[in-house]
């Protein structure tokens, strides 16, 4: 295996020189840089990246810690992370918590063992440990999707309570009253913003939403599901449904259908994230769809500012907004059909 010593000896400079070219620092004249570069060619040398690193206390390497990476959303985020730090150099470690705190804590320890220089990080829960715990050991990270109140923290992320405000404010122009908000953890900023944007929206038209309409469960299709099921059941059942993500929205369908109602005939139903052009859901969901892949260009963007000492000297809170996409699933409610 050949060396730097090996290539600075084949291009007749030093191995500094060489250094110099393969980490593109100092003034290297353009006919040294290219002697040096053929003769790695040549030679076929493989700069130790782990070992260059460590020498200038980086490896090169991001972590993105996500809740759910088989939610579409969140893949369509980690492409935005993994093609912005791969222009620059850098590759991701991709960690999936499936909303657990232990195994987001359990991963997180494991990467300040590993000496990433970054973490991109979708917290479990709305609570400070995480961020204590990487500020705490000096690891540069941005919070991505949530929110985590009371933390001054770099945070990218959509406007949740915006978006549901937006697919509610729809379903009451269509003339619906009894809507039920079914959401994820109320522990999650994402879950309680969403139904806040519900609530403001009914207030808006003079309405107080029932407890009983408003439902929180998890981010799945079998909580979704669930949560439609009981909603459906009630004495005076509602006419549109708004779920707080896509894999809600598809559980709920699996209980509309079970229950012998037709989208949008008999019941609307509406909900935030889009899905995939692949995905065939008949009817089409009427969605508020969030710019995952920006979201995690603009996130990985903003981290790598930080490891370069550089970006705005106070912790940003970037927020995107949602784009409310009209589909076959909303329509009037049967009464006012």
């Amino acid at each position: 295996m050949s060396t730097i010593e090996d290539v600075a000896k084949r291009a007749g400079v030093s191995a500094m020189t060489v250094s110099r070219v393969i980490n593109n620092s100092g003034y290297i004249s353009q006919e040294t840089r290219q002697r040096v570069e053929q003769a790695i060619a040549e030679l076929g040398y493989v700069p130790n990246a782990l070992a260059r690193g460590l020498r200038f206390k980086q490896t090169k390497t991001l972590a993105l810690v996500l809740t759910d990476i088989t939610n579409p959303f969140f893949t369509t985020l980690a492409r935005g992370v993994e093609d912005t730090a791969s222009e620059q150099g850098f590759s991701v470690m991709f960690c999936n918590t499936d909303e657990s705190e232990e195994k987001e804590a359990s991963y997180l320890n494991v990467l300040v063992q590993k000496q990433v220089d970054g973490v991109l990080l979708v917290p479990a829960q709305s609570a400070p440990e995480s961020v204590t715990f990487l500020r705490e050991r000096g690891v540069r990270f941005v919070v991505l999707d949530r929110r985590i109140p009371g933390t001054d923290a770099d945070t990218v992320r959509g406007d949740s309570e915006q978006g549901a405000y937006a697919l509610v404010r729809h379903l009451l122009e269509l003339g619906h009253r009894r809507i039920a908000a079914l959401s994820g953890p109320q522990a999650v900023s994402t879950a309680s913003d969403r139904v806040a944007g519900y609530q403001r929206a009914l207030a808006e038209s003079g309405l107080t939403p029932e407890p009983a309409l408003v439902r929180y469960g998890s981010f799945t299709q079998e909580s979704g599901c669930t949560m439609a099921r009981a909603a459906l059941a009630l004495p005076q059942p509602p006419t549109a449904l708004f779920t707080g993500n896509n894999f809600i929205a598809i559980g709920a369908l699996r209980a509309v259908r079970e229950a012998g109602l037709r989208v949008p005939d008999d019941l609307s139903l509406v909900t935030f994230d889009d899905l995939p052009a692949a995905a065939v859901i008949d009817p089409f969901l009427t969605v508020a769809a969030q710019p995952a892949y920006e979201m995690g260009r603009r996130a990985t963007a903003l981290l790598l500012e930080r490891l370069a000492e550089g970006g705005p000297p106070a912790p940003q809170e970037i927020v995107l907004p949602a784009e409310l996409i009209v589909r076959r699933s909303s329509g009037p409610p049967p009464a006012a059909a």
